[in-house]
């Protein structure tokens, strides 16, 4: 959801970004070194039969998400004739839902290469996992209920920065006017007392544990003492670069990089209360709800297409350098059981830290099942664009 500034904020904003400035800085690394190039993203064209697992799979799983998709206001353009011609298409009929992809649709594989002189390119890449978590809460402090969630304070403003510069597009800056200058907005640790943001609480959960990971998932329930329940989703954040709390305590000789997955996070700040808000400040990143009514229990979140989420079908990609939207093919192992996974797949979703073509976040769904499985996501994995025959393939977005 993008922010609203009110009147006079964006002329405030900008002025305060760039006053005495001519030009974008070159970005430097910590030792005033040009830092190196982005990796270049190829799409290969291959067969259909280059997809491992691509005749077993079942597409009748994926098919009422793409529907979805295709009804989405945010769908690309080059998607009209194939969504026409899916939407007349028997939903229970498989064969004839991978006959149409395959005469309508052609697959590419991401490759990446790097913009240095060693050339290399990889096929391969990170696929995590997440989950909607479910909370339990109170929309009154008091009793166990001592944790807070909060809504977009109102003095939150964000600015989209390829309006200014279209090499940025789709990087946003967020902050709060203080008089004509534009200041950094409070960070976890500042914001930790509650005085900034007292009035904003949506609800009280019994766990900060809980309220933590529910801010990396970005989206969860809450089962609230009075017997209801509410979805929360993701709304904002506050600005401040996420930084992972598991490379803080592998830094620390708390635990090893192999050991860091979420189930082994909780073990470790379950053990150690003393030391929660130490190492939950060390994420200066506090995210902001919205809160929705769940109508059909069964359906998922909505992602940043705009539509709910399928379990196990869902993805989060890089929409910098991937089309919001399209379906891909994902070939990977399952986190738990260790088997093959490979899929037909949506890019229905994008996350803070999904970064690159070769980076994916696989929904799993609600629960504690779906949170094993998310919390132990990190497997490589390989990834096939299905892109329609007949439209020019999408051109990633410039990195600054």
């Amino acid at each position: 959801m993008r922010s609203i500034l009110r009147d006079g904020a964006v002329a405030l904003l900008l002025g305060s970004l760039l006053a005495g400035c001519g030009s974008l800085p070159v970005k430097t690394d910590s030792g005033g070194v040009p830092a190196a190039l982005p990796p270049v993203t190829d799409f290969v064209p291959v067969g259909w039969n280059a997809l491992p697992g691509w005749r077993e799979d079942d597409p009748t799983a994926a098919w009422p998400g793409l529907l979805a998709s295709c009804r989405a206001p945010r769908m690309p353009q080059a998607w009209g004739e194939f969504c026409r011609a899916a939407a007349a298409v028997d939903g229970r009929n498989g064969i004839a839902q991978r006959a149409l992809i395959e005469s309508r649709l052609r697959a590419y594989r991401l490759v990446t290469r790097s913009q240095d002189k060693t050339h290399e390119r990889r096929d391969q890449g990170l696929i995590t996992g997440y989950y909607e978590p479910v909370l339990h809460g109170s929309r009154k402090r008091g009793g166990k209920f001592q944790t807070p969630l909060y809504a977009v304070p109102e003095d939150l403003v964000s600015v989209e920065l390829g309006d200014l510069y279209p090499a940025l597009k789709g990087e946003r800056i967020r902050g709060r006017l203080q008089g004509k200058r534009v200041t950094p907005y409070p960070d976890r640790m500042q914001l930790a007392d509650g005085r900034v943001l007292a009035g904003k609480e949506l609800v009280w959960v019994d766990s900060a544990v809980d309220a933590f990971f529910l801010q990396i998932q970005g989206s969860g329930r809450v089962q609230l003492d009075d017997g209801s329940t509410v979805r929360l989703a993701y709304a904002d954040v506050n600005g401040h670069p996420y930084r992972a709390i598991g490379r803080y305590l592998v830094e620390r000789g708390e635990l090893t990089l192999e050991q860091v997955t979420a189930p082994a996070l909780r073990e470790w700040l379950a053990a150690h209360p003393e030391r929660q808000a130490e190492v939950f400040n060390t994420n200066p990143s506090v995210v902001f709800f919205r809160e929705e009514k769940i109508g059909d229990a069964a359906v998922g979140p909505r992602g940043a297409l705009g539509v709910p989420l399928t379990a196990g079908r869902s993805l989060a990609i890089d929409p910098r350098l991937l089309p919001l939207g399209a379906p891909f093919f994902l070939s990977t192992t399952h986190p738990v059981t260790g088997a093959l996974l490979q899929r037909l797949m949506l890019a229905q979703d994008t996350g803070g830290a999904i970064r690159g073509a070769l980076r994916a976040d696989l929904f799993w769904g609600l629960g504690a099942e779906a949170g094993e499985a998310a919390g132990r996501a990190r497997q490589d994995g390989a990834l096939w664009l299905l892109w329609p025959v007949d439209q020019p393939l999408p051109a990633p977005t410039p990195q600054g």
